[in-house]
Parts: structure tokens; sequence; C-alpha cells
């Protein structure tokens, strides 16, 4: 095997795929990245056997042909070399050592085979479709805060993606593609028109740390991802990049349960505002995250203490509210949170009374909806 490359097109790749690889493994072969060296150029394939990532790059290839290498020193050692220098690799026939060349650094690295590297690509998919990908990273943007991080509730760990049917106002019945994430405190929803291909779909968990991986590619990008999936895995394929990973095998609850819908009361409020008093009252409930809403007419006060010291911090805001009053405790990082996916000024919450969970819109998105537990306060 022999090519070259520019750094910072390597660099780029390795950045992406090194992330997947564990850093404490049982088998060797998953600490490294897999390299393929054709007429194509350069595959780089990374695995930690739940989620893979395959990235195409180019390069100008002397020889062919397919080995693999530790990914994160591969990774520490490309990226401190010159930038828009070229980088020479070549392996060595007789002791199946990496040579690695950039100006006048020079590195010998241990390698492995590439035969047996392992892949969870394979196999069929059930359904497949297109969609945008500032469309999907909207999705998991107002979502994936709300994944619980409990790892013995493992179905709730990760986002559900799944079809879902409702009526127009017109009367028209449309698809859509919803996804729900909850960690039992609070809810997060968010839907959009269900591309072609995607209609009658199994519902699925996308695992957590997939959902990070996705993120960060999607960023930035403009480009329309292909998504295909089974009941057991999902891929999203990019131009040059294919992201795949296994699904959480359990069934996602029945959250529409918990969505209260025909609440009586109902405030609108302007989210930049109360963030910025949820943001300075909560200095003062530090341990016990919570935090008091007051609700009167036409006036919100939020109120915090410390038990500890004695400390309280009081602040308030005008609304729009004509109903009784009401206190409702709240966690206030877990409101904060959903306040940062407020993207208008306007924000709408409804409930029934200071035990029944909330519902929280943004006025200007019909596509979302948060739901929040209350606390005792």
């Amino acid at each position: 095997m022999k090519f070259t490359i520019e750094h910072s097109v390597l660099s780029n790749a390795l950045a992406h795929v090194q992330t997947i690889v564990e850093k404490r493994t049982t088998n060797p072969l998953l600490s490294n990245v897999k390299i393929t060296a054709n007429e194509n150029g350069l595959t780089l394939d990374a695995t930690d056997n739940d989620m893979e990532l395959s990235e195409q790059i180019p390069a100008t290839v002397a020889e062919e042909g397919v080995i693999t290498i530790p990914a994160h020193k591969l990774y520490d050692i490309v990226r401190k070399l010159p930038q828009g220098s070229e980088v020479q690799c070549e392996l060595n026939p007789e002791n199946q050592k990496m040579n690695i060349k950039a100006g006048r650094s020079r590195f010998i690295l241990g390698t492995m085979p590439g035969d047996e590297f392992p892949s969870i690509s394979d196999g069929e998919m059930t359904h497949s479709f297109v969609i945008n990908a500032a469309t999907l990273l909207e999705l998991l943007n107002r979502t994936s805060f709300a994944v619980s991080m409990e790892e013995t509730r493992y179905y709730l760990n990760g986002i559900y993606l799944h079809c879902l049917t409702k009526t127009s106002d017109s009367g028209e019945e449309v698809q859509l593609l919803r996804a729900v994430a909850t960690d039992g405190h609070r809810l997060a929803c968010s839907e959009t028109s269900m591309p072609a291909g995607g209609v009658g779909m199994p519902g699925v968990i996308v695992p957590r740390k997939a959902i990070g991986e996705l993120t960060k590619l999607l960023t930035g990008s403009e480009e329309d991802i292909e998504i295909s999936l089974s009941t057991y895995k999902v891929r999203f394929k990019f131009k040059k990049l294919v992201l795949t990973s296994l699904l959480i095998d359990g069934t996602f609850p029945e959250y529409e349960r918990v969505i209260p819908m025909g609440n009586d009361k109902k405030a609108n409020i302007n989210a930049q505002t109360l963030s910025a008093i949820v943001d300075r009252v909560s200095c003062m409930s530090e341990k016990s995250h919570s935090i008091r809403l007051s609700f009167a007419k036409d006036l919100l006060t939020l109120s915090a203490s410390n038990m500890e010291d004695g400390g309280s911090a009081q602040d308030e805001m005008e609304i729009v509210y004509d109903g009784e009053p009401v206190d409702i405790g709240f966690n206030f990082t877990y409101l904060d949170a959903i306040l940062k996916q407020i993207k208008s000024s306007e924000l709408v919450i409804e409930f029934a009374d200071s035990t029944s969970p909330a519902l929280l819109k943004d006025v200007k998105d019909d596509n979302s909806l948060f739901v929040l537990m209350p606390l005792r306060v």
C-alpha cells in the first residue's frame, strides 16, 4: 500500500471516524481505523460494533491495499503535521508497519490486517427515503436534549423516529415523520412531512451516541441525506460519508398519553425574558434545582430559596394570562433547556393545575411541543 494525500483532507476525515472508536476495548481491531486504498482514493472505516462510520476521500494511490492502524494515534500524528503539507504513507511489506512522511517529519506505526475488520453495514433495509440535512438536524436538535441518561431504562436512551398519520384542517390525511425523546421528567416532540419512501416505516429508537455523531455531521450541511432502516439498524448516507447504527432493541412508551390536552389555563410569555429571569433566580436553587412560577392576572413571579443559608430570590415579568392564580414548581435546568428551543419571541404554557404536566409551545412553530413535569415546591 502506498498513497499521497493532502493533510487537511486526511485530518478532517480522521476527525470524523476516530470519535466512533472506543479508547478501551478488548478487541484490538476496534481500536483501529480501516484504510482501503484503490483507484477511487481512500475509504476510512471505524466501528465500535454498535455504530460504524465510513468516509471516502480523494488521494493519489500508487499501490492499492487494505490495512488497519490505531485510530487515535494516527489522528494525533496527522493533526500535528504542518498545515498545507502532503502526507505520504507507505506500508513496509516486510514488517507490516506504516511509514508516514510529511515535510521533515517521519513516523512509523504498527498495523493489523484489514481482512477481519468487523462491519455492521451489510444487510437489507426495508425502507429508504431522502431528507434535507437542515430538516433532519432540526428534528434532532428539538428533541435530543430530552434523551434519558439513565441506563436502566435503556429504551429511553435515544430518539424515537416513527411515521404518524394526522388529519389536516382540510380533512386530508397527511403522513408525518415524528421524533420524540423523554427522560420521564420532560418530553420533546417534533415532526415534519414524511418523505416518499418512509410511509409505513417501523418505529425505531436511534441510540444517543449515534444521535450525537449524526448531529455533528449534519451541522452546516446543506445536502440531502438518504435514510435507510430496518427493524434493527439505520443508515444515514451523505455524499461521501455513511453512518450506520444498530437500533435500541426495546419498546418506546406510549408517549401520547402524557401529552396534556384540553388544559383550561394558558399563558403567553416572552421566552427570552423568561429565560433571563430563570437564569437569575435559579442561582439560589443550586442543589434542589427547583423554581416556583406563580401565575396571576397578566403577571408571572419566579422565586427560589436556598434551604442551607436561608437565602432567596424573586423576580417578575408581565405576561398575558387571565386564569385563576396558580403556583407551579419546575426543575429550572429542564425548563431552561426547553426555553432554548423556543426560536420565536413568544412561548405558550398550557396547564390545568400545579400537579399536572405543563405543555409548552413556540407560537410560531406548529411542528414541535414540549411537556414538563411539575415539582412540589
